[in-house]
């Protein structure tokens, strides 16, 4: 697991961009109050999803409406038909950590 940020940084119902060993991840704070993870990259035309709008559990690729779920990665939405990865998130004294293992299987 690796220390992103502090859990106060991401407001609820935002996403942050963060680059964790060299990936870039969306740290989520979803209006289930829970906080995701997944590649800051929309599988079908590469744009920074941390740049997107966040509803309930999902993520909005802003340039062409690609809808992602925040706890599988699966596309909801098209264009998109391929899921992002989603990497588990552990909150530790007040601090995000990320661990970049997929928790979906699915690698960039």
């Amino acid at each position: 697991m690796i220390r992103v940020c502090a859990a106060a940084e991401v407001a609820k119902g935002t996403a942050v961009s963060a680059e964790v060993d060299g990936t870039p991840v969306a740290v989520v704070h979803a209006d289930d109050d829970a906080f995701y993870a997944v590649r800051d990259e929309c599988s079908h035309a590469s744009i920074a999803l941390s740049e997107g709008e966040v509803e309930g559990c999902m993520i909005e690729c802003w340039l062409h409406g690609s809808r992602f779920d925040l706890r599988t990665g699966a596309p909801t939405g098209l264009p998109a038909t391929e899921p992002v990865p989603t990497y588990p998130v552990e909150i530790r004294d007040g601090d995000l950590y990320v661990d970049l293992n997929p928790s979906n299987g699915v690698t960039a």
